[in-house]
């Protein structure tokens, strides 16, 4: 239980320092960051609504209200599924991809000081190789 609580800990603290760094530099929450990262490493920028939430770890519901914000300051566009005349995906607005780019510094600049500066680097891919072993 030790090692369960201290990794809940590490994660909680984690996220929550990346998400203060993200909104007061960026104004930009890290599930709204999350959301543009997965639709810009989709094919056409795009994913189904479901795939959008699968991919965030969000509820629809979640996902939904998060991407009425997003379209709401043109970062992410609704766009109906050829292939499914029901079907609605959200897809990256240029708007989008650039607020990402610049986001990304910020994000990346977090992630670097606040894990990998932290661990060398057996610690790192022993920590890939554990994270891998649980999520598979």
């Amino acid at each position: 239980m030790a090692s369960w609580r201290a990794f809940l800990r590490a994660h909680a603290t984690l996220v929550r320092v990346l998400e203060t760094e993200l909104v007061a530099e960026e104004q930009l929450s890290l599930a709204a960051y999350d959301v543009l990262v997965q639709l810009a490493e989709a094919p056409d920028r795009r994913l189904r609504m479901t795939e959008l939430a699968d991919a965030v770890l969000l509820s629809r519901s979640g996902v939904t209200r998060l991407v009425d914000r997003l379209e709401k300051i043109g970062l992410v566009a609704r766009c109906p599924v050829e292939s499914d005349g029901r079907g609605v995906a959200a897809r990256l607005t240029d708007a989008g991809r650039n607020r990402l780019r610049v986001a990304s510094r910020t994000h990346l600049a977090g992630v670097v000081r606040h894990f990998v500066n932290r661990l060398d680097a057996d610690d790192l891919a022993a920590l890939e190789r554990i994270s891998r072993r649980l999520t598979d």
